[in-house]
């Protein structure tokens, strides 16, 4: 063998030997990640991260929506800022049920539900309190916070999409969420047709519309809480 062929030779075998050396620290290091979780646990910190900004935006847009509100005279903003509060509720309800039993998750799910349930009956009661004395909303008021919250919200539907499918004090985040945008667009559209026909009424059919919905969303949050409450029961190990 010549001596150029005996150093390629030498120069081949020392690069296999390098990359295998390579390929096994690698392997070693990946599997050292899978077993201590610092996967799952980065997942966890990304997911909580996700519901204190949720939490942050959703208690900002409620102040800002119900003095709006208040300017603007209208009891659509009103209800949809008292929307915004459950969801901030709902998401720090998630927070503290994180790593906690399922029994506690699905309590927390029904508290932010219960929660849900009585302002959507304080904002129908409000929506009809102004019904009878009467309100003039502002019709461009309701369109511009309308569509500051729905690009809020929207962010935050997208935010919150890996928990559509999640347990139900998760879940709940996301079904809020899906609330508040269809809440803003009712508004919006309210706002125009306030601004067209120089009437409350469009106001107040969307204040009763979105007090409603959310009567609705609470009960179904409700159902889904009572239904993990009882499976964590039925899952529980027995004395």
């Amino acid at each position: 063998m010549s001596s150029l062929t005996w150093i390629k030779a030498s120069l081949q075998y020392r690069t296999r030997s390098s990359r295998s050396s390579c390929a096994g620290r690698l392997h070693r290091r990946k599997s050292c990640m899978s077993d201590c979780g610092c996967h799952a646990e980065a997942t966890n910190e990304a997911e909580r991260r996700t519901l204190r900004i949720a939490l942050a935006l959703n208690a900002a847009m409620f102040v800002v929506g119900a003095i709006a509100g208040v300017i603007a005279d209208s009891m659509g903003l009103v209800a949809d800022a008292l929307d915004m509060l459950a969801d901030a509720s709902a998401d720090a309800s998630a927070l503290m049920a994180w790593h906690r039993s399922a029994g506690f998750k699905a309590q927390a799910a029904g508290l932010s539900g219960t929660l849900l349930l009585v302002l959507g009956a304080v904002a129908l009661d409000v929506v009809v309190w102004r019904a009878v004395a009467g309100s003039e909303p502002e019709g461009p008021w309701m369109m511009a916070i309308a569509f500051v919250s729905l690009l809020v919200n929207a962010t935050m539907l997208r935010l919150l999409q890996r928990f559509r499918q999640g347990e139900v004090h998760l879940r709940a985040t996301w079904l809020f969420t899906r609330v508040d945008v269809i809440a803003n667009l009712a508004v919006i559209a309210a706002g125009v047709l306030v601004l067209l026909t120089h009437h409350a009424a469009p106001d107040l059919v969307i204040g009763t519309a979105i007090a409603l919905y959310v009567i609705k969303e609470a009960l179904s949050i409700l159902r889904e809480a009572k239904e993990a409450r009882l499976a964590a029961l039925t899952t529980a190990p027995r004395r």
